[in-house]
């Protein structure tokens, strides 16, 4: 726990390491789906052309989703954050069910959420599997040979109704970023303030300085304190 002093100082949020991690994956999916929408979207595919280019592109990129992760597990923070981001608890199903989620009293978030909400680990959670199943309808798809026509047809099936899926959940995911300068900045600067961290995370707050007076727990949930590696 830091000094009182630094208490009202950024807090550490992300380390370099999840942060690279989280921009190169970002970039990879972006990718996948521009790409995507060139070679599948009729009115966009004649616009554009060159479908033989951006073909290879969608494909590795496609296959190089998965790295930034994989590479990502060296880093003792990042595997921190991934068991924070697995664990749902009671305080996860509070904030989905409350119509308060967002409401703050003297500057702190009435729900104690910690490191991560229960409305970014459904999303990670369904990116991750979303991106297994795209990896493997993709392979389907680029080396058919070994399969049947019924799996290819249902692999094509899943490919692009699952792209429609992945598409309006990261618009979603964006526009919520967007809306909070405070979690574009920790994302960016591996930092956040002290009043953010109230309004938005109180029980991780809690968990780097402390409760900020005697009547406040400490947060449920575990990850996403200092000196972690990365």
């Amino acid at each position: 726990m830091p000094p009182p002093d630094d208490r009202d100082g950024p807090l550490p949020r992300f380390t370099r390491a999840e942060r690279l991690v989280h921009h190169v994956t970002a970039l990879l999916l972006l990718t996948c789906l521009v790409t995507a929408c060139m070679l599948y979207v009729p009115a966009v595919a004649t616009a554009i052309g060159h479908r033989e280019t951006i073909k290879p592109v969608h494909i590795y990129g496609g296959l190089l989703l998965p790295v930034p992760t994989l590479l990502g597990l060296a880093s003792r923070a990042f595997r921190r954050d991934l068991g924070a981001l697995n664990r749902f608890g009671p305080h996860d199903a509070h904030w989905l069910r409350s119509g308060r989620r967002r409401a703050v009293v003297d500057g702190r978030g009435v729900v104690p959420v910690g490191k991560f909400n229960a409305g970014q680990k459904l999303n990670a959670a369904f990116t991750a599997g979303a991106a297994l199943v795209m990896l493997g309808t993709g392979a389907m798809l680029t080396w058919p040979d070994p399969f049947s026509d019924r799996w290819r047809t249902g692999a094509t099936f899943v490919h692009d109704w699952l792209f429609l899926a992945i598409a309006v959940v990261t618009l979603g995911h964006l526009w919520e970023a967007l809306r909070d300068p405070g979690a574009l900045r920790g994302m960016a600067t591996g930092r956040v303030t002290r009043a953010w961290a109230l309004r938005h995370h109180p029980a991780w707050s809690d968990e780097l300085t402390g409760p900020p007076g005697p009547e406040a727990g400490a947060g449920p949930e575990a990850g996403g304190g200092p000196g972690g590696g990365g």
